[in-house]
């Protein structure tokens, strides 16, 4: 007996005696609504419209609970509130719009098809076919003196990267697709001479990713031109065809940009060095290796102006050092000073330097004019010669520290370091700076690389306002 029907004047018996009467409820269906009911008014749900709204919340939570009976919870209590005796705000309550927000998305529904309809396995051909769990099994396990060969097609490809004179960036970025192309060849194809660069296999490794692993139509076009380099420039085959295509992709993603008040909220959450960095990327529109790898002879206070050397693509520019910054620029730097003099006088006080600008310049590393603006707090030795020096912040710590002060500010945006360099170029476009001026000061080869700022502007476009804004 439900503890209800010992109240006076409850509604709960012309409830029951409703719905055992419903037709339009099939009846194994009748005790589950009364049972919701039940929970629901148990749970303080009958007050008012918040307390429901924070019961089915609460049930939403829950990761075992089925959407259809998310619905059947509220179709029960829905059916409570027709009943004559009950407060106003059930009537005029949204019931289906509820349970309309539980509607689950089917294997097959256009979200979710690519991820939860798979198509066929990439096998070698044989006369015993294999089942996807066996081939993945497959997958995961080195084929005997796997190391050794994959080693030997890196170590090619490093020295053509290398003779080319390629980005450091460009080189992992390809060193990492050749090997898991090399362990995919040895695994999945069973091919064991990877001196011999095959076509096929290309394709194959390409209908792989978009396949099975289905990534992204930029990260297609990615490994297709690792494959192509390791084609072409290692293994010197000049008529090369895949017989791939990537991916059709749209027009670029635009670029997660702050408001002016929303940059402030971040700073004001982070302390020194990173948010006198994150100003420094934000107020000269630098890239984030870019404002790591600063040294001290690229700042002139007296032009005010920043130099930034080897950018993306090799490339050399420069941009205007923002005013405001420095007062608190020359606090930075005398203070590096003065612990750069006592590196010197203990017999330190070297900054990693490349081996050629060393030959060159043999006593630069214990300069003042060639130490990181924003040096690393400990030394550390070279990873190849064993050179004990001080290098630049690490990149993952300033990425952290942005992290968490964008998590304290509550911004909810996906906001990163290079969301600075983004918010630089679309506050500029918004005062009205040529779009011209705003390319040569991001580096940009083409100006439609810059023209993406001016989607995210407050005003896109002409300016037009939006139909709900107009009067």
């Amino acid at each position: 007996m439900n503890s209800f029907l010992d109240e006076p004047d409850d509604p709960w018996n012309d409830f029951v005696t409703v719905l055992a009467t419903d037709p339009s409820v099939p009846e194994k269906a009748r005790p589950h609504l009364a049972r919701w009911v039940s929970r629901w008014r148990h749970a303080g749900g009958e007050e008012s419209a918040t307390a429901t709204m924070e019961f089915f919340e609460e049930l939403g939570r829950s990761p075992t609970l089925q959407d259809w009976q998310f619905r059947q919870a509220v179709q029960g209590v829905e059916r409570f509130s027709r009943l004559p005796s009950v407060p106003e705000w059930m009537r005029v309550f949204d019931w289906p719009g509820l349970a309309d927000q539980a509607v689950a998305l089917g294997r097959e529904h256009r979200t979710l098809l690519r991820e939860s309809v798979s198509v066929s396995i990439v096998a070698p051909d044989s006369e015993t076919p294999e089942s996807p769990d066996a081939i993945h099994q497959r997958d995961r396990i080195p084929v005997p003196g796997e190391a050794g060969m994959v080693a030997e097609v890196i170590d090619r490809l490093r020295r053509t990267i290398r003779q080319q004179n390629l980005a450091a960036a460009t080189e992992r970025t390809y060193v990492g697709w050749v090997r898991r192309f090399a362990r995919f060849r040895l695994r999945r194809l069973r091919e064991p001479d990877l001196d011999a660069f095959h076509s096929h296999s290309a394709s194959a490794y390409l209908e792989f990713l978009a396949l099975e692993r289905q990534v992204s139509p930029a990260t297609q076009r990615q490994a297709l031109n690792a494959l192509a380099f390791l084609g072409k420039s290692v293994q010197g085959i000049e008529d090369l065809n895949f017989g791939f295509t990537p991916a059709r992709d749209g027009s670029r993603r635009p670029p997660t940009v702050l408001t002016r008040e929303e940059v402030r909220s971040v700073l004001n959450e982070m302390e020194d060095p990173w948010k006198l960095m994150c100003e420094v990327i934000y107020g000269a529109g630098l890239r984030q290796m870019e404002a790591l790898r600063l040294r001290i002879k690229d700042l002139d206070f007296g032009q005010g102006t920043i130099t930034v050397h080897d950018g993306k693509g090799g490339k050399h520019r420069v941009v205007p050092l923002p005013r405001a910054l420095e007062p608190r620029l020359r606090a930075h730097l005398s203070f590096l000073r003065e612990r750069h003099l006592k590196d010197l006088e203990a017999g330190g006080g070297e900054v990693h330097l490349t081996e050629s600008l060393r030959r060159k310049y043999p006593n630069a590393p214990r300069q003042w004019a060639w130490q990181y603006v924003f040096p690393a707090a400990a030394l550390c030795p070279h990873p190849r010669t064993g050179r004990i020096a001080r290098h630049h912040l690490h990149e993952n710590s300033l990425q952290r520290q942005i992290k968490r002060a964008v998590e304290r500010a509550a911004i909810p945006k996906r906001a990163s370091c290079h969301t600075f360099r983004h918010s630089f170029a679309t506050h500029l476009l918004e005062s009205g700076i040529d779009i011209r001026t705003i390319q040569s000061l991001l580096g940009h080869a083409d100006v439609s690389t810059t023209m993406i700022y001016l989607h995210v502007m407050k005003r896109p476009g002409a300016g037009a306002p939006s139909p709900l804004d107009l009067p």
